[in-house]
């Protein structure tokens, strides 16, 4: 048995006494993430292995786990380097000291601000940083509950040579919800109840916009930006059409039509147009 000083975002540093070996007897990040995930058979499963029914799953033969692994010490290394911060508490585990269901096995602490750090490998392929945000909100908002923490650090090291830095500020929110979900899940743990998805819509925290990119090799970023470009005359004359056609329109008129539109008051008084000749289809230039 181990004994680890864990700080909790509710109680004073407290000593808690488990089982290092054992992820059985409680909940981590990487278990968080299956919790709010939409995976139903991955959620019973993990339920069947907490409860000791079956063996945990065998990553050793699963590459990009294994690359992750790999890459952890240069991750944290390279890291250290570009941003002249320091990670301490390197795979310490904690217990909350209120929910002893709730666990980390850490990758490490940013010295300097506390901030959970996080290293993770992913493939270069659709990669950004918007969704690997939220492929790994659930552990980092997890961790940061656990460790009392108000930030968190997300580096990733992808297979196309690129190293990224996200900063992920703790949501009381979301926090709120996953402690929700993750209970639930516990509860079947006990009773041996199968669990089934939670289905909670979570909020995704903003990433702070810090970096200027450049779109000219997207092609989707280029068929958007001609119609964007070749509509732009068009519809400022459209719009001002409009608001003059709105001035011309009786203040005691309920409609007003002419020339092949149509003007319609509401009730709150805002005035819309039709086309009369597309009215059959119901189609509207507004």
């Amino acid at each position: 048995m181990a004994f680890v000083q864990a700080n909790g975002a509710d109680a004073p540093n407290h000593i808690v006494r488990f089982n290092p070996n054992d992820r059985r007897d409680f909940i981590g990040g990487s278990d968080a993430r299956i919790i709010m995930g939409d995976d139903q058979d991955s959620l019973v499963r993990l339920c069947r292995e907490k409860r000791g029914e079956i063996e945990p799953e065998n990553l050793s033969d699963n590459l990009i786990v294994q690359l992750g692994t790999v890459t952890e010490v240069l991750n944290r290394a390279w890291y250290q380097r570009s941003s002249g911060q320091t990670i301490k508490d390197i795979q310490k585990r904690v217990r909350h000291p209120v929910h002893k269901w709730m666990g980390a096995t850490l990758d490490g602490m940013v010295e300097q601000t506390g901030a959970v750090f996080e290293a993770k490998f992913m493939l270069p392929w659709a990669f950004t940083e918007e969704g690997a945000a939220d492929k790994h909100m659930a552990q980092l908002q997890h961790n940061m509950w656990v460790t009392a923490s108000r930030s968190s650090v997300l580096s990733i090291i992808t297979g196309g040579g690129k190293w990224v830095e996200i900063k992920i500020h703790a949501d009381p929110l979301y926090q709120h919800l996953l402690l929700t979900a993750e209970k639930k899940f516990w509860r079947c743990v006990q009773s041996g109840e199968p669990p089934v998805l939670f289905n909670i819509e979570t909020p995704r925290p903003r990433l702070e916009a810090v970096k200027i990119v450049d779109m000219a090799s997207s092609n989707v970023w280029a068929a958007f930006a001609a119609a964007y470009l070749s509509t732009k005359d068009a519809h400022g004359e459209h719009e001002l059409a409009k608001t003059e056609l709105k001035k011309l329109v009786p203040e005691d008129a309920k409609e007003a039509t002419g020339h092949g539109i149509k003007a319609k008051r509401s009730k709150s008084g805002a005035i819309s147009f039709d086309a009369l000749a597309l009215e059959a289809s119901d189609a509207s230039v507004q």
